[in-house]
């Protein structure tokens, strides 16, 4: 609904409750095709230097996953990066950013964030 592809983003911050939630996401979101999140994570393209920055902060697993307040972090973070904010974990040229944060079984809300030209 945003016009966004996955190619398009720059910065991610995508549920990873449990280890396997991060890799699902990936394909579902279109980062990588079914099947091939594993390669897709193992060839470092989610991270610096790779196609997409996934989980710069590291992610909810990396900190703590506050119930509640998941999502206003993911946001924030995603704020920072494209505000160039992010310090040590700032993605170089970070333009257009996405946050995947899920509530349960089948309920997933993906936002879009962009910066003005």
């Amino acid at each position: 609904m945003a016009g966004v592809g996955a190619g398009d983003v720059d910065v991610a911050e995508v549920h990873d409750c449990f280890a396997i939630a991060e890799l699902i996401a990936y394909e579902e979101l279109g980062f990588c095709k079914k099947g091939e999140a594993g390669a897709f994570v193992a060839a470092g393209r989610s991270d610096y230097g790779g196609d997409v920055v996934v989980n710069p902060r590291g992610g909810l697993i990396g900190c703590g996953h506050p119930l509640g307040a998941t999502g206003v972090a993911q946001a924030a973070e995603i704020f920072a990066q494209l505000r160039d904010e992010a310090g040590s974990r700032q993605v170089s040229r970070a333009a257009v950013g996405l946050s995947h944060n899920n509530s349960g079984m089948g309920e997933h809300v993906v936002m879009i964030y962009g910066r003005d030209a």
